[in-house]
This record gives structure tokens, sequence and C-alpha cells, in this order.
């Protein structure tokens, strides 16, 4: 079987796919297994132990990028496609990969009317299931068995001394803080983030290192002056997660039911507002759920962690 996984998004929903093609490669070992992906989660799929094609669409190269990119992708002559992004483009290129059977979402679960693309739609999900267990409907559909959760994921030697030299001299437990979402409505605010990691630094005398990708370096300097030492500046929640570091999680206009890190589902906080989770990638009323977060709230859950 040549099968290709679509997903292009953000590195959480990436993360969260890995279990579905670990249980495809338990399944079918003998089987050929692409995935079509953007530039941002493409080095966590470069060189994974289950993956034998990573497809990369240079998005920002725009029109000039896409024909050779699905031309790459049509001459692996995949039979099974599926697509895990919910949308139009993803929903495109699976059918432009030449896949006789591409499984979509239902329509209640997809938008942009990507499931008219589809030769087979899974049962409906709703917005509650957490997506982990979303992606891995799609082994059920292809009548797979079931499997551990696993994602195949570890540090390369050289990724870990990377780490060690960006944590060299910082004392008492680590914490890592962060702060980027590709949603701005999911963001925190800096000043808050700040006090948290001064008043664990105070009590437990833990350091921190803020984790994020270029468009949070505003977020992460103001965050940075706020602080008083012991914070270095370096999507990583699901990936933590994903190695087994216990992740506190702030919800708001995502559904902490669908989107909590496996495993980490007692650590989440959730702000309230009457029109959340809206899911809208800009909030138009100044992020209320955000704002009902209380540092107290965070700290107590970070603090629980530090004390096991």
């Amino acid at each position: 079987m040549r099968l290709l996984i679509v997903l292009p998004g953000a590195l959480g929903d990436v993360i969260r796919a890995l279990p579905l093609l670990g249980r495809i490669r338990r399944a079918r070992a003998d089987a050929c297994l692409g995935w079509a992906v953007e530039p941002p989660s493409a080095p966590l799929l470069a060189g994974h132990p289950w993956l034998d094609r990573v497809h990369v669409f240079e998005r920002p190269r725009g029109a000039r990028a896409l024909v050779p990119f699905l031309r790459r992708v049509r001459a692996e002559r995949y039979q099974v496609a599926l697509d895990l992004g919910r949308g139009v483009k993803s929903a495109l290129i699976a059918r432009a990969s030449g896949a006789d059977e591409r499984i979509g979402f239902a329509r209640a679960d997809a938008r942009e009317g990507s499931w008219l693309l589809a030769t087979r739609r899974l049962p409906p999900q709703g917005i509650e299931r957490p997506k982990l267990a979303q992606f891995l409907a799609f082994a059920d559909a292809l009548g797979l068995p079931p499997a551990p959760v696993e994602f195949g994921l570890a540090p390369t030697a050289e990724e870990a001394r990377d780490a060690a030299a960006m944590t060299a001299g910082l004392d008492g437990p680590l914490v890592a803080a962060c702060v980027g979402s590709s949603c701005p409505s999911r963001r925190w605010f800096p000043e808050r983030t700040a006090t948290v990691l001064r008043e664990l630094r105070a009590r437990h005398g833990a350091s921190a290192v803020l984790l994020g990708a270029a468009a949070d370096a505003p977020f992460a300097l103001e965050t940075l002056r706020a602080t008083d030492g012991g914070v270095r500046d370096s999507g990583a929640l699901h990936l933590a997660a994903a190695l087994g570091t216990p992740a506190v999680s702030l919800w708001g206009a995502t559904s902490a039911l669908r989107s909590t890190p496996l495993g980490c589902e007692r650590l989440t906080v959730v702000g309230r507002a009457p029109c959340a989770p809206c899911f809208l990638r800009d909030c138009p009323i100044e992020r209320v759920c955000m704002r009902d977060i209380a540092t107290d709230a965070v700290m107590a859950r970070a603090a629980a962690v530090l004390a096991q």
C-alpha cells in the first residue's frame, strides 16, 4: 500500500497526528508512507523513523512552488490519501495526489467544501472529541487494529547538545514557557507570563526558558523585560507532552477537551467567556476568555507539577 497523509498545518496538529502514523506503520510494515506538510512543521517529520517520504510545500513561494510540489506528490502514485487538514487546501492536495481512495472529515467537521473532494468520509467527530482521537479515526476507517499511542520522537544528539548549551548555568527546576501560537486569540499576556515565572523562581527556585517562533519575539521580549533573571529566550506545548514533559496549558478560544496535550488533562486552566470556545483566529473583543485566566490559577497548576 502507498499512503499519503495530508496535514500541512501547525506543529501541534502534526504532533497529534503522529500516533495515526505509528498505528498505520505497525499494521502495514511494508507500506510506503508519505506526508504533505509546510515548512514550519517539516523539521519534525524529516528523518522520522515511520515515514518514507516528506513532501514540503514551500508556501511562502506561492504558485511558483505549488506545481512542482504537486508533481512530486503525484509521481509517488499513492493509492490512499488521508485528508487530515479539513480545509480546501489539503483536500486539493489529496485530490491532486491521484489516489483513488481519499478519506476526509464529514461535512460537520470540515470547512470550505473540502468534504466534496473525498471519496469516503469519517463519521461526524464533534468539536469536543480530542483531535488526537479524531485523527486516529482514520485508522479505524482503514480497518487497522488498535495500537499504543506513541509519537516516535526523540532528540538527536545535536538537538540534545543545543538544549544543554541553551540551559547551561540555569539552576533549580527548569520551566519552559511556550509563548507562541499560530492564532493570536489563543495567546496569554507577557506581563502575566512574567508574573508566573517570577513567582516560580521566588517560591521554587525555578529557572525558565521561553519557547516560540520568530514571530513570537515581541511577546518574549516583553516577558523578559518584566522578569528579574533566571529566564532565557530560545509550538512546543504538544511537543513537550509528546516527549513526556508535564504541560500546563491555557485555554479560551479553543476547546480544552479537544486540544489538551495527551496525558496533561488535569493541568489545564480554562478562561470563561460567553463566546468561548469560539475557534476564531483573531478575537474581536480583546480576548476576554484569556483575560479571565488569573496568574494564581496558572501558578497553582505549575507548583503542583514542581512538587511532584
